[in-house]
């Protein structure tokens, strides 16, 4: 698509939505652990959680993705942060319910935990938020449709970078309002209140993508219609492409693209599980410590995605920086097998560089390696993608960590390594796609 068939709208509102959404989840993952732990689970029940959200999410991201393609990204992206929202306040309510136990288990392969009543109703919200959890996909493809191919990967790297500050000023934030006397709640109701913020964000400041694009020929209209004082000025008429399910994997190099996609996401998983784990029992570091070390890993990943990718991008293409960021990624994660503070953090910063050249420009491809008028139901496929990595990474990760150690960071270096081999197969120039019909 040109620069001139391309609505006129700025990134920054949708920029605005992700950061405040970030800011409201990340606000709650410093001490989901210890409140469930609180209510009657252990550290199973914590990963079964989790992977709780991303299930329903490869449920619901598809869906949504494909809704929005249809009603519009606008609209969806409504609903989708009204489920969020609804969740919080289910979360809420379970803090408020008495801890009354539902089901005893004591296993010597699952662990000894107690599902009660308010740890119920937590999976009940986290399913709903997963299920309704198709922004970040509905988002990407509003993205997408603003942007001029050309600069996606600057944009991708926008959006990159309001996450970040999110996952930076949310765990602060959570620290500083869940040491009141109102503990846990105070930050659960500041999600909700931040959640409500970015519900009217997109009522208020967030057109539509695509105003003048038109599902039927106008020529089918009636007189009135034609004539009436209701007819546009402007519409395009576009021949689409048709995909549902999994026949968004037939569409040219969209395999190759969400292999990568996939590994690299497992590879992220295996380290986020894994990593905490062995800094509190093998490093013994504090709360405090881990929560400073994920707050400059994020830091780090805003300057690489901001002035860095901005610099790289004027001298590679989008198929080289996921292949060094690739290989970077993969150089990094063996640096978390130490207990030496600056091997650590020298592993960050490898793990910044190598996740911000490659992140944006890999959904940079994503992005281009389909028509317009299906980028929800690419961008969903994507997000289910993710949620399949998630699933596997959470499940899996504190289990290879128990059972080889530090050797879990290696299989994250590996994984990372076939994606950097998958990445050489991408043709060096930009996927396109057939131009739109337009009248």
């Amino acid at each position: 698509m040109t620069s001139a068939s391309l609505p006129k709208i700025s990134i920054y509102p949708i920029l605005t939505v992700n950061f405040v959404g970030t800011l409201g989840f990340s606000i709650v993952l410093p001490f989901l652990v210890y409140l469930v732990t609180r209510l009657g689970g252990n550290a199973l029940i914590y990963g079964v959680m989790g992977a709780t959200y991303s299930l329903f999410q490869l449920i619901g991201a598809p869906i949504l993705g494909r809704w929005s393609d249809r009603f519009g990204r606008r609209r969806i992206l409504m609903l989708s942060q009204l489920g969020t929202l609804l969740s919080w306040g289910i979360f809420l309510i379970a803090l408020a319910l008495p801890v009354r136990s539902l089901l005893d288990v004591d296993s010597t392969v699952v662990g000894t935990f107690v599902i009660t009543v308010p740890l119920f109703v937590l999976f009940l919200a986290r399913a709903l938020d997963g299920l309704t959890g198709g922004n970040v996909s509905v988002a990407n493809a509003y993205l997408a449709d603003i942007t001029p191919e050309d600069q996606r990967g600057a944009a991708f790297g926008k959006m990159a970078v309001s996450a970040n500050l999110g996952f930076i000023v949310g765990p602060a934030l959570a620290g500083l309002l869940g040491a009141t006397a109102l503990g846990e709640t105070l930050p659960v109701m500041a999600a909700f209140g931040i959640s409500l913020i970015a519900t009217l964000l997109i009522a208020t400041t967030l057109p539509e993508s695509d105003t003048c694009q038109l599902n039927e020929d106008p020529e089918e209209t009636n007189v009135s219609q034609v004539l009436g004082p209701d007819q546009k000025e402007c519409y395009r008429l576009r021949a689409t492409q048709q995909v549902s399910g999994f026949s968004v994997l037939r569409l040219p190099k969209m395999s190759l693209i969400l292999g990568i996609h996939f590994l690299v996401f497992l590879a992220f998983n295996f380290f986020y599980i894994a990593f905490p784990v062995h800094a509190a029992t093998a490093i013994e570091w504090s709360l405090a410590q881990v929560g400073i070390f994920f707050s400059i890993l994020s830091l780090f990943m805003v300057l690489v995605q901001g002035p860095v990718l901005t610099w790289a991008m004027k001298r590679a293409g989008d198929r080289t920086l996921v292949l060094i960021g690739s290989v970077l990624l993969a150089v990094s994660f063996p640096f978390f097998s130490s207990g030496n503070p600056v091997l650590l953090y020298a592993g960050a910063a490898l793990l910044a560089l190598g996740n911000g050249l490659m992140w944006p420009s890999l959904l940079a491809i994503l992005s281009k390696a389909a028509d317009p008028t299906i980028q929800g139901a690419v961008q969903g496929f994507a997000g289910s993608s993710a949620a399949v990595a998630s699933i596997a990474g959470l499940l899996l990760g504190g289990l290879l960590y128990g059972i080889v150690g530090t050797g879990v960071f290696v299989i994250a270096a590996f994984l990372t390594t076939s994606a950097a081999l998958l990445a050489s197969a991408l043709p060096q120039a930009k996927i396109t796609i057939e131009p739109s019909e337009e009248r």
